[in-house]
């Protein structure tokens, strides 16, 4: 399933609210016009964990419905979870890092400092672990990233999404209208995406060779996100982002003839300052980070994943950051028990100062 993308807004709670002790239990409301729910386990460990969710989370939570299973894991675990469904929806770094510093602060001054305070997330919230764990250090013990761009925001989106619009739309004129001026969305448009590709086998082979999609089911499903991720931004941004002009596409079945025929675009200077600014990750890393990704990711490829560690390596830093890999097909297709895993390797980093290895995720 698709998962259906920095001005702090830092609140002070030190003298608002008494010291309690956590009890069992559940709770919601806001923060600013963010919402947020704090689950607390049965027995508690004393540590909290703040989960960042994906593109298109929740903007509300439902105090009645049970918790997902990841984070019923943690709670049988000890830890205390807390999630902000963010004050806007889309690719909401801006607001999401913020969000979440507040919502730690505001568990902090109600519930008292934690032993520990870890941050997680998955998919763009994987992006926004990163962009947590680099601007406060101090107030975190560890990160674990989980399936996110955690690259550039401009470069990633750029290199996977637009282009894969401009490839798109090459041998398919006009079916999403334009990768600067996409359709709008409607329930069937993944269905019509699909449609289209296996009606032209030839093209749909040649664009399957240039993207590493690897059926016509993730063809549709992943253009049709593409096109709504790319209306949000030009909306958020103020413009089209993206610039192709001095793009070289490889990796189609003929190379010069998509590059002679594929339409160029110029990027509105400001939207792309905008995806620069949230976020493009400092490799100023302090606390341990582990990373996981699944081989094969249609929205979020490992080479996007690579990036930071590549970042880190260029600024000699890359002790704090291991990268594992599940051997599964999908998009941040971890079981429970993996994610688990790998939580508890983190723990254990941070209390023996060993890092874990690197490899395949069990």
């Amino acid at each position: 399933m698709l998962m259906a993308p920095q001005k702090l807004v830092l609140l002070l709670f030190s003298a608002a609210f008494a010291e309690v002790k956590p009890s069992a239990g559940v709770e919601t409301g806001e923060i600013g016009k963010a919402a947020f729910r704090i689950d607390i386990p049965a027995s508690p460990n004393g540590q909290l964990i703040v989960y960042c969710h994906g593109y298109g989370g929740p903007s509300q939570y439902d105090k009645s419905k049970p918790p997902s299973a990841l984070v019923k894991a943690f709670l049988d675990a000890g830890y205390a979870v807390a999630q902000s469904g963010y004050s806007k929806k889309g690719w909401a770094l801006e607001q999401a890092i913020g969000d979440s510093e507040a919502l730690r602060a505001y568990y902090e001054g109600k519930y008292g400092k934690p032993k520990r305070t870890w941050v997680t997330g998955h998919s763009m919230g994987g992006a926004i672990t990163v962009a947590v764990i680099e601007m406060f250090p101090r107030q975190y013990d560890g990160a674990l990233q989980m399936c996110g761009p955690v690259g550039a925001s401009l470069d990633f989106l750029k290199r996977k999404m637009f282009d894969t619009l401009a490839v798109y739309d090459y041998y398919f004129p006009d079916m999403i209208v334009s990768p600067v001026a996409p359709v709008e969305w409607d329930a069937e448009l993944p269905l019509r995406i699909q449609k289209e590709a296996t009606s032209y086998p030839e093209r749909l082979e040649a664009f399957q060779k240039w993207s590493g999609l690897k059926t016509e089911v993730e063809v549709g499903q992943v253009v049709a996100f593409f096109t709504q991720v790319q209306r949000e931004l030009i909306e958020r941004t103020g413009g089209n982002p993206f610039d192709n002009r001095n793009t070289v596409y490889q990796g189609s079945t003929d190379d010069g003839k998509l590059n002679r025929g594929v339409k160029r675009f110029a990027a509105t200077p400001k939207a792309a300052d905008y995806l620069r600014r949230h976020y493009t990750p400092s490799g100023e890393l302090k606390q341990p980070m582990l990373s996981l990704h699944t081989i094969h990711d249609p929205l979020v490829p490992a080479w996007a994943a690579n990036a930071y560690g590549d970042l880190l390596e260029s600024k000699g830093g890359s002790g704090l950051y291991v990268q594992r890999f599940v051997s599964r097909n999908g998009h941040c297709a971890f079981t429970p028990e993996e994610t688990m895993n790998a939580f508890r390797d983190l723990v254990a980093w941070k209390e023996s100062g060993q890092a874990p290895a690197s490899g395949e995720q069990k």
